[in-house]
């Protein structure tokens, strides 16, 4: 997946996330693509150990001073880091990765920045630190005190996905899809899409049951919900057609025009999309009122170190979030 760079450049905020995982190498890439003359101007929000900790990661130590003072960068130091250990669950990673989420935000309340792009987070080191939501698109939506529908929304291989249900229990999924929530990540994502440069966005939606229910046979969740739901999306001015059977639809997505895809549960869309290509993939944080992406993989501790962390989803998710800028 390429982006073009807007010609107007933007301020991103952008924090390493866990600090254990590959994010401190991956925001001192960033740094130095930034260094280069590439992409949207960088306010970092880190610590100087931290920073230090990514640069010596990706064997850019020695360039560590020159790629700070570049222009279109800027760090705003943060304090009191902790000295959690590198590639295992700990919830003082966690605690930080908040912390320093926390002060990105408050840079974009006062307008100090654009759009937030963070590094892999670890969900059992943020709960382990006390985090009470079950992932970080609900602790946004908290932060924010966000009023309207949310949904993390996905982009990778040049196709783009939305949730009706994310980070819960399977068992919870069919009770948890209602016509109003359908509808409202249904136009979430062609908005999304729309601000990242795609006109009148193609969607299709899944069904939730095999073979979309069979008529009734395997659960009635398309007959009830679903498709009401689609026939009212598409009443609405949406260009979206469905309930397909979710285990023929990504395989001919492409051929049928689909360049959206709302998935019924976290699964559904994710299995799929990494199948189809993991490298690269961004997960965007849809409906806070601000443009907030980040990499689609996680904090890949087994990796830490090692110089091996793939960049593409972190400079795509800081292309990706300076395009959504306009529309949030």
């Amino acid at each position: 997946m390429t982006i073009d760079t807007p010609l107007a450049r933007k301020r991103i905020a952008i924090t390493a996330g866990d600090p254990a995982g590959v994010g401190p190498e991956l925001l001192a890439r960033a740094i130095a693509r930034r260094a280069s003359g590439e992409g949207d101007n960088l306010i970092v929000f880190a610590a100087e150990d931290e920073l230090r900790r990514g640069f010596e990661q990706a064997d850019l130590r020695d360039s560590m001073d020159e790629f700070l003072a570049a222009d279109g960068v800027e760090v705003r130091p943060l304090s009191d880091f902790p000295s959690t250990p590198v590639g295992e669950v700990h919830g003082d990673s966690g605690r930080w990765a908040l912390t320093a989420l926390r002060a990105a935000l408050d840079a974009i309340e006062s307008q100090d920045a654009d759009a937030l792009v963070f590094g892999p987070l670890n969900k059992a080191s943020l709960h382990a630190s006390g985090m009470q939501e079950y992932d970080e698109m609900r602790w946004f939506e908290g932060q924010m005190q966000a009023e309207s529908e949310v949904s993390e929304l996905n982009a990778s291989a040049g196709l783009w996905t939305s949730r009706v249900t994310s980070h819960v229990p399977l068992r919870a999924v069919a009770d948890l899809i209602t016509e109003e929530r359908i509808i409202a990540v249904t136009r979430l994502l062609s908005e999304q899409m729309s601000a990242a440069g795609f006109t009148n966005p193609k969607l299709a939606v899944c069904a939730l049951n095999p073979h979309g229910g069979e008529n009734g046979s395997f659960g009635t969740e398309e007959i009830d919900i679903i498709a009401p739901a689609v026939k009212a999306a598409a009443a609405q001015g949406l260009n979206v057609e469905g309930p397909f059977p979710a285990d023929t639809l990504f395989v001919t997505a492409k051929r049928r025009g689909y360049q959206g895809i709302v998935t019924m549960f976290h699964d559904q869309g994710q299995l799929a999309l990494k199948a189809m290509g993991f490298a690269g993939g961004v997960t965007v944080e849809a409906g806070l009122g601000i443009a907030i992406a980040t990499p689609a993989h996680g904090t890949a501790f087994d990796i830490v170190g090692t110089g091996q962390a793939d960049t593409a989803s972190m400079f795509n998710a800081l292309d990706i979030a300076g395009r959504l800028t306009d529309a949030s």
